[in-house]
């Protein structure tokens, strides 16, 4: 863990964010609280330049509007074509047929090097691929992703809508939680999915989740107040982008390595805060991120690989 959030530090990879304005602030502090730099742009005008001078695009679907999805388009496209580092943070994806018509177009034009989210939206994407590949018509349905299988039967998969049993507007459903009981075949899913992607799956709860469809890292770093501040999940994408640009050959390790920096920064984040209230935990959080280093990283991570 320590050399992935030492290369950040050491490379300083400046990132391109389209993300949304309720946590565009925290997000670029993280990053330049991580030792990357951020840039913040969703003109369509302007996001193939942008990003072409970026080593990573973080696309975010909070506070989807439609000007943003031009421009998430061409940026990821112009990523892709230059061999940047792109990520999907599918923000309450499942809240709306608009976000959803927009994840399913973003996956079928754009290739994510990661996609991180909660268990409801991996799982509502998860959905979307099943339907997308039926209706396409290239393969038989038989050789497609099993939807029911990846997003578990006692779900009802196919009535997945993020309002009614796949989470509460950007909110996972507690119905979704990974728990030690249901671990492993949340594993085989998020294998599954990553394989069918072709692209690193980060669940993130209260138990993490880091595949690319052969090794899983389950990572349980964290602390429960980390939901009840706007935005954890967003700043991570950000801090997820950074690790993934700066640490090109080692993908996946930089990925479980981004996810447990996270979670221990909210453990640390807890201590400091106390009894304070949201407010502080807030500061703290950004201010454990920004005094980690990598040999505390390499003392707080936990997880295992399976």
């Amino acid at each position: 863990m320590k050399e992935y959030l030492e290369n950040v530090r050491c490379v300083a990879p400046l990132i391109h964010n389209i993300t949304n304005y309720v946590t565009a602030n925290d997000v670029a502090n993280v990053l330049l609280a991580c030792g990357a730099s951020p840039i913040m742009a969703d003109e369509e005008a302007e996001v193939e330049e942008i990003t072409a001078h970026c080593m990573g695009l973080n696309l975010n679907l909070g506070t989807l509007n439609q000007k943003k999805i031009p421009a998430m388009q061409k940026a990821g496209k112009m990523a892709n074509k230059l061999g940047h580092v792109v990520v999907l943070d599918p923000v309450g994806v499942g809240a709306s047929s608009f976000r959803k018509q927009t994840a399913e177009q973003l996956l079928k034009e754009v290739r994510f090097d990661a996609i991180r989210g909660n268990i409801s939206e991996i799982k509502t994407l998860a959905s979307l691929c099943g339907t997308q590949e039926k209706n396409s018509g290239n393969m038989a349905v038989s050789d497609t992703m099993d939807v029911e299988k990846i997003t578990d039967k006692s779900d009802h998969c196919g009535k997945i809508t993020g309002i009614d049993g796949s989470g509460r507007g950007v909110d996972a459903d507690n119905a979704d939680t990974v728990t030690e009981e249901n671990l492993a075949q949340h594993i085989s899913n998020a294998k599954m999915l990553s394989k069918k992607l072709q692209t690193i799956v980060a669940i993130t709860g209260a138990i993490d989740l880091v595949t690319d469809g052969s090794s899983c890292y389950v990572i349980r770093n964290g602390n429960p107040q980390m939901g009840h501040v706007t935005g954890a999940g967003c700043q991570l994408s950000g801090i997820l982008t950074a690790f993934l640009a700066a640490n090109p050959e080692n993908k996946l390790q930089a990925a479980a390595a981004a996810v447990c920096m996270m979670g221990y920064a909210g453990e640390l984040a807890a201590e400091k805060s106390g009894q304070s209230g949201s407010g502080t935990y807030r500061v703290s959080l950004m201010d454990a991120v920004s005094c980690m280093d990598g040999d505390m990283l390499e003392r707080g991570a936990r997880y295992e690989i399976r």
